[in-house]
């Protein structure tokens, strides 16, 4: 998630400023990180899903709420080895303990980490950020395929029990990447707070088609005739979460 790093008021010209906020606490993060896992605890309480059932699965999808079962369980689906977990190669002695950073918490499995912050005017360091958040779900240069025709996926990091290579056959792995494709009607890209569709000062703050590079003097008679007074989103650090 990229949010703001920072908030909009408005003077009493009618301008719209950003204010630029400090940096966050271990304890904020962990309480905006406890305040998370309270209110997925409480939506999956209030949609029944407890019991097992998946928001899916009640939609009429039966077979793609086994996917995402599957695949959070580490089980393979279907083929020969049903039912069974998938296989790892795991380095005896080499697992290691997840070294805590700054502005980095877990709460009840509710991950949050918030140290990475753009500056304002690093498009490229934003581009960069949000082509990392788009990445596909796997590197191909790490994917192998073995003399047997299993595939083999080497992990960029090893996990805390020592997992280094995880071996699919080929329709296990079919079956982890369509895990990944979203349920019908799902929104992948949200926009919220004064980024929302619907928010007043949306069109006042995002730069218009005809503001392509900065607001400059020769359009300034046209924006003042709309009275749409911009600020130029550049301005805006970000901060990854």
């Amino acid at each position: 998630m990229l949010a703001l790093d920072g908030v909009y008021t408005e003077d009493n010209a009618g301008f719209l400023r950003f204010h630029t906020v400090g940096s966050p606490s271990d304890k904020e993060v962990e309480r905006v990180a406890a305040h998370i896992s309270r209110r997925v605890e409480k939506l999956i309480l209030r949609k029944g899903l407890m019991s097992g059932a998946s928001e899916t699965e009640q939609d009429g999808l039966p077979f793609l709420s086994e996917l995402y079962g599957a695949a959070v369980g580490g089980r393979v689906l279907s083929g020969p080895r049903a039912g069974r977990q998938t296989v790892r190669v795991v380095e005896s002695g080499h697992g290691h303990e997840e070294k805590s950073s700054p502005c980095c918490v877990n709460v009840n499995g509710a991950g949050l980490h918030a140290n990475t912050v753009i500056p304002a005017h690093d498009r490229m360091h934003l581009e960069r950020m949000a082509r990392y958040m788009c990445r596909p779900p796997i590197a191909i240069e790490r994917l192998k395929v073995l003399s047997d025709g299993r595939l083999l996926y080497r992990l960029k990091k090893q996990w805390r029990d020592g997992t280094s290579r995880i071996i699919f056959q080929p329709l296990e792995l079919i079956e982890r990447l369509a895990a990944l494709i979203p349920a019908p009607r799902f929104n992948m890209i949200r926009y919220s707070g004064v980024l929302a569709p619907s928010s007043a000062w949306r069109r006042r703050i995002i730069p218009q088609k005809a503001v392509s590079e900065t607001i400059s003097a020769r359009l300034g008679k046209k924006l003042k005739r709309k009275k749409i007074r911009f600020h130029v989103r550049a301005a805006m650090p970000w901060r990854n979460c």
